[in-house]
């Protein structure tokens, strides 16, 4: 087993440009699945694991989980490789997130799995309801959507729990290096491949054309000082991207700050706890047949309620900035939900993709949102919190 895993991260390493090429190409085909078969919302779910499998009559589904996993495997090998290889030199450092993840995973256990795990019911919980839909009752559906959300967010608590500190997400680290521009390792080698020459080197100069040069005189260009500066702003203005921050010189665990008030976790466990009161309140009301908007109202509530108890972070928390900063973006997906999407946002488009099939460029964009509407009333994966 293990001489067969070894096998394949060669190959991998070997052949990283075309896996990375592959699941570019893939993913960004999947977008325009769905609507044109039976079942494409299925197939479009594959972005998430980079692999499609076709059958018969037209239909094509998903590859299963296993595949999401390896795309995973995948970043943690080119990572240890991007690590241990001497040779490698980033053009950029890494972010303060892949920093930060990265040293929670070596640290902790607990952490490590927890992330992995949330990660994974993350790019499979649209499928998992997919499934659910196709097999069983909208109430059982409901039931298993809860289920899910109750594991997310026991995952959840226990990273809050072992880190005591504002959750990130996605809670591991990201790919931020082309893994095409890793430098070829001296000890690896494809197993499809024949071994590489010993004679590398480069030939010999001729002794006849060693001593073969003839000093020129410098360019003016080089000789010339350049003309004085006319204030020091253009000095600053370069300087400054380049400057170190305290962010920068930090250690990986101190880039976020320890939870201390009360207030602090409580803004943090009333944001964990937000999807599973919203899925357990929709499904309460699609199982008793009451359209309300209590679910809307109550998530919308916990949001508020969390961005204000949360504390204000200084200036240099970089990293905490950028991640409630992308939280009040996440409150836009309110417009997919509920009775705004109904009433407010589902017509707008409506009328926009109506509009637009009177143009010609316009037209292909209005008719890729018109075959998304129906899948946003269908699932409620696609637009959950």
């Amino acid at each position: 087993m293990s001489f067969s895993l070894a096998k394949y991260e060669t190959f991998l390493i070997n052949n990283v440009s075309t896996i990375s090429s592959l699941e570019s190409s893939l993913r960004s085909i999947t977008w325009f699945l769905p609507g044109r078969f039976k079942d494409a919302e299925l197939a479009s779910e594959a972005r998430s694991y980079y692999a499609l499998a076709i059958s018969s009559s037209s239909n094509i589904m998903p590859v299963t989980a296993l595949m999401n996993t390896t795309s995973m495997y995948h970043d943690t090998v080119l990572a240890k490789v991007a690590e241990n290889n001497p040779k490698y030199r980033p053009l950029i450092p890494s972010s303060l997130h892949t920093r930060y993840t990265k040293a929670w995973i070596g640290k902790n256990v607990q952490y490590k799995w927890a992330a992995r795990i949330l990660e994974i019911l993350r790019f499979t919980e649209l499928v998992i309801e997919m499934g659910l839909r196709r097999k069983v009752s909208d109430k059982l559906r409901g039931r298993g959507i809860v289920i899910i959300e109750v594991i997310k967010a026991a995952l959840r608590l226990l990273l809050l729990k072992v880190t005591r500190r504002p959750l990130l997400s996605p809670p591991l680290p990201e790919r931020d290096f082309d893994p095409t521009m890793l430098p070829p390792s001296s000890t690896e080698s494809s197993p499809t491949l024949a071994p590489s020459s010993p004679a590398t080197s480069l030939p010999i100069t001729p002794d006849h054309l060693k001593n073969n040069y003839l000093s020129l005189p410098p360019h003016p260009l080089l000789t010339t000082p350049p003309p004085p500066m006319r204030s020091d702003t253009a000095v600053e203005d370069f300087l400054l991207p380049k400057a170190l921050t305290t962010s920068s010189v930090k250690p990986s665990l101190s880039l976020l700050k320890t939870l201390s008030a009360p207030q602090e976790w409580l803004a943090e466990v009333v944001h964990i706890l937000r999807p599973l009161v919203y899925a357990s309140l929709l499904a309460y009301d699609r199982q008793n047949k009451q359209p309300t908007n209590r679910a809307l109202i109550t998530a919308l509530a916990m949001e508020f309620i969390s961005r204000n108890l949360r504390r204000a972070p200084p200036p240099s928390a970089s990293l905490e900035r950028s991640e409630y900063a992308r939280r009040d973006k996440d409150m836009l997906w309110y417009l997919l939900r509920g009775s705004i999407w109904e009433s407010y946002t589902r017509p707008k488009l409506e009328s926009f993709v109506t509009s637009a099939s009177r143009a010609p460029l316009l037209g292909l964009f209005g008719l890729l949102v018109k075959e998304w509407i129906p899948l946003i009333d269908e699932y409620y994966y696609y637009t959950a919190p």
